[in-house]
């Protein structure tokens, strides 16, 4: 939910995974780079990053938590194989926490419980992680789903433990326990291409981007491709540039393998504009 910590949480992840020099001077909420959400304090557009831990990179959205924006996050869910289920520690779930959650249990999707901002004088966790246990059972979650591990954390000071009772430390324990409990990406074959355009997004050089991931086969700067919505054909392509996200940049590369997010260019103008929902595909 809005103000519960998620953008706050995702500063620490990207600052401990190495991604700035010691002294680099660093906005608050990173991932918040429009002007409207700076001055509003909340996530508007889900947003890509990545970073690594170990020999595992970690793709990460991170999504509005207010409800005027949940067809957003919902859209962004099936971009994923997991969730992390972010709550604060003295207010609970809320009926946002209700609406994503569902959605997330209907895909079928692993969660993460992380209880945020356990420095707070009014945190009361342990009935927290209770009320979160009974929204699941409220919601129907599949026993395998409902036996979900917790992570304690304060995402302002980076810190995250397993056990309240337990020292504090930094955020390896939750890098490790998403690495060990989030399963690794579902393709669904090597072959035939099938990229789901799940948001947009513009670069002033090469014009318009479509954010999504590739399913199945792989996808490569220069390819001839279709756009289909629905079985509908809408029109042929030639992907001009492709990217993956590393860090906060978009890195130009030859291929976006299958189980990968990325963006790619090439795709506007007249009947070609791509818009979300669409699948890019082989010709």
């Amino acid at each position: 939910h809005v103000d519960h910590g998620k953008t706050t949480l995702v500063d620490a992840m990207l600052h401990q995974s190495g991604l700035f020099r010691e002294n680099q001077q660093v906005a608050e909420r990173i991932m918040d780079n429009i002007d409207l959400e700076r001055e509003k304090g909340i996530t508007i557009m889900a947003k890509n990053a990545s970073i690594r831990y170990g020999p595992t990179k970690i793709n990460i959205v991170d999504t509005p938590g207010h409800s005027d924006f949940g067809g957003e996050v919902e859209r962004v869910l099936s971009m994923v194989d997991g969730v992390l289920l972010l709550v604060d520690a003295a207010e609970g779930p809320l009926p946002q926490t209700r609406f994503v959650l569902g959605k997330a249990l209907e895909l079928g999707l692993r969660p993460l419980v992380v209880i945020n901002k356990i420095d707070r004088d009014d945190a009361r966790p342990q009935e927290v992680v209770n009320e979160v246990f009974d929204l699941f059972i409220d919601l129907d979650a599949p026993e395998e789903l409902a036996e979900f591990p917790v992570v304690y954390t304060d995402a302002r000071r980076g810190i995250a433990k397993r056990s309240l009772s337990d020292p504090d430390g930094d955020l390896r324990v939750l890098l490790e326990l998403l690495v060990e409990y989030i399963p690794p990406p579902r393709t669904l074959g090597r072959d035939k291409l099938q990229f789901m355009v799940h948001n947009l997004d513009y670069d002033e050089y090469v014009g318009r981007l479509a954010i999504g991931r590739v399913v199945s086969g792989s996808l490569h700067a220069g390819d001839q491709v279709a756009i289909v919505r629905g079985e509908q054909f809408k029109s042929h392509v030639e992907i001009t540039r492709a990217y993956l996200f590393e860090g906060l940049k978009r890195l130009a590369v030859d291929e976006i393998p299958a189980g990968e997010i990325g963006a790619i260019a090439g795709v506007a103008g007249g009947e070609a504009e791509i818009n979300i929902g669409d699948t890019v595909t082989d010709l």
